[in-house]
């Protein structure tokens, strides 16, 4: 998945996706100058993300 749909599919800014993939929590392959996330490894993120409020 390209940047711009994960941000679209998280529902948060592209440089929070970029800042995600830069400290390692969002793993993302390099590909000439754009960067491509696996799509598993989003829905990982967001399954892992969730706390208990309250």
């Amino acid at each position: 998945m390209t940047v711009a749909e994960v941000a679209s599919l998280m529902r948060v800014s592209k440089m929070t996706v970029y800042r995600l993939v830069h400290s390692g929590e969002l793993p993302a392959v390099r590909v000439g100058k754009s960067f491509r996330v696996p799509e598993q490894a989003v829905h990982d993120y967001l399954d892992n993300a969730y706390f208990d409020v309250g």
